[in-house]
């Protein structure tokens, strides 16, 4: 993978990064879309906009950028605080759907 693709400088907003999490722990855009209360269709377009500023070409890339530069956090290895995607995404709802 190219270091310029995976720069730590990238902004992702707010949402994003709660798309980011959700993309993580396996979610489909339309489980996402339903988690967000949100349309599909705008899940989608955060996901496009999100491969584009990171720049990786698919979701198992943009988990891997995730883990790289701790955006995400996976059963406590590579965390990284995120005030304000962390209080709005309860991981134990999370968990418990995809299980």
């Amino acid at each position: 993978m190219e270091t310029e693709k995976l720069s730590q400088k990238t902004l992702l907003s707010t949402r994003e990064l709660e798309i980011v999490e959700l993309v993580v722990t396996g979610l489909s855009n339309h489980k996402i879309a339903q988690e967000l209360e949100i349309s599909k269709r705008t899940v989608d377009n955060h996901i496009s906009n999100i491969l584009k500023k990171t720049g990786t070409g698919n979701r198992v890339e943009l988990v891997r950028w995730s883990l790289q530069w701790g955006k995400v956090c996976i059963d406590n290895v590579n965390c990284c605080p995120l005030p304000e995607a962390s209080q709005s995404i309860n991981r134990n709802e999370i968990n418990g759907m995809v299980s």
